[in-house]
């Protein structure tokens, strides 16, 4: 077992940002070969997901339609600015799990994890365990 944390800084308020590389390098320093990985934003306004990274539109398309569905500055009662950025968290998630098979991700072909940042630019921790 291993437990790392990883850093981001993101630049702007929301984006979805690729980190399959920086789990993946956790996984192969782990030397679990069949496992699980599990991930974790101790955030409330961000959130992780794994989604297809071949295509950049897809995450365009996910912003999007958040944004829809939770517009910033609606008639929220949080005073801050930044309801709809807990909302968004909410709605994605705060951690994934993801099984390990041959030493490596299990990810589908066309697969990614991503970190979503809602209320940024800011600077982030995604905590990472391989078991």
């Amino acid at each position: 077992m291993i437990t790392k944390e990883i850093q981001l800084k993101t630049k702007t308020r929301i984006e979805l940002v690729d980190i399959t590389s920086q789990v993946e390098r956790v996984v192969e320093e782990a030397g679990v070969t069949e496992g699980i990985c599990v991930l974790t934003v101790p955030h409330t306004t961000a959130a992780i997901t794994v989604n297809e990274n071949a295509d950049p539109s897809v995450k365009a398309d996910i912003i999007t339609k958040l944004n829809a569905l939770v517009p910033a500055g609606d008639r929220y009662q949080h005073r801050e600015g930044n309801a709809d950025a807990h909302i968004k968290a909410t709605v994605v998630g705060p951690s994934e799990t993801i099984l390990v098979g041959g030493g490596r991700l299990s990810l589908g072909t066309w697969q990614g994890v991503f970190f979503c940042e809602f209320d940024g630019p800011r600077t982030r921790r995604v905590v990472i365990r391989v078991l």
